[in-house]
């Protein structure tokens, strides 16, 4: 099966293609736009005739979109930015699934959410309290109710290998690691689900191979808040001279809102699939010390 992946450089884009390359099911080209891979190939959904392979040769069957602008504070201070690179993308992107038959599978967040009584089902009503989550809300939406073959997988605090390090459990280990005294200032009253994206890269395969469509939440089970997730990592760096400054959301200043007891549910996707088990932020962060 052909999959073309949308924004393969970033963490959740990469995993899903290197679980996939991995699988001899699917053949896979995965793309870039602002960060370059010696494994991903230019793409600008935008304009498709500027990539530098051959896309209507490749003719995918599958469309992952992965691409995004994740910044919550930065999409709250430029919406026209956040509109264009979260709603105006998907309708590209959904144009050209379209034009090639495949299927389109999107990434979303449980930030569609409001955050008053987290984790959430895939049946809980929506209520984006930000920019980005009204955003990525509306590319669902447009989704949903313009192209069937669809499938949206809602995640949230995602971890795991990438190049760039970007992510929370990433920033973390690499604090600890220089040794640095220094203070960090976290939210003690965000919750959500962390997610290592290897995992999703597993899922998003046997959701693939077993054509499934409709909407997906996917979590580790565990459920943490900022403060909680940190002290989690950094025991594995005894001697760190990181200390955590617990606050209020209301005291750090955010541009965006954020939706406090956030997090996802998996119990239908576990229902489907209860042979499957998510790796667990432990088991990442042993995997880091080779225990």
């Amino acid at each position: 099966m052909r999959v073309f992946i949308i924004g393969a450089s970033g963490l959740v884009g990469n995993n899903c293609m290197q679980y996939l390359r991995g699988d001899p099911h699917f053949e896979v080209i995965g793309s870039h736009f602002s960060f370059a891979t010696t494994d991903t190939e230019y793409f600008n959904v935008f304009r498709p005739e500027a990539a530098t392979f051959d896309l209507d040769a490749f003719h995918p069957e599958v469309i992952i979109h992965t691409g995004a602008l994740t910044h919550v504070d930065y999409c709250e201070t430029h919406p026209e930015e956040s509109f264009r690179n979260t709603v105006e993308s998907t309708t590209a992107v959904l144009e050209l699934a379209r034009s090639y038959g495949a299927s389109l599978i999107y990434i979303s967040s449980d930030y569609v959410f409001d955050g008053r009584s987290g984790p959430y089902g895939e049946n809980d009503p929506v209520n984006p309290l930000s920019v980005y989550g009204r955003h990525k809300l509306q590319a669902e939406n447009w989704i949903r109710g313009t192209y069937p073959a669809h499938l949206i997988l809602r995640v949230t605090n995602v971890y795991g290998d990438e190049m760039r390090g970007k992510n929370f459990v990433a920033f973390l280990i690499r604090e600890a690691r220089k040794g640095e005294a220094k203070t960090l200032r976290l939210p003690i009253d965000q919750y959500a689900s962390p997610v290592n994206a290897a995992d999703i890269g597993r899922a998003c395969a046997r959701l693939i191979r077993d054509g499934k469509r409709g909407l997906y939440h996917l979590s580790a089970g565990e459920y943490l808040n900022r403060v909680q997730l940190a002290e989690k990592v950094l025991r594995y760096f005894p001697g760190n001279r990181l200390r955590i400054a617990a606050l209020p959301t209301k005291k750090l200043g955010q541009d965006a809102p954020r939706p406090l007891k956030g997090g996802l549910k998996n119990d239908k996707f576990l229902g489907e699939y209860p042979d499957f088990q998510f790796s667990t932020l432990d088991d990442y962060l042993r995997k880091q010390h080779g225990i």
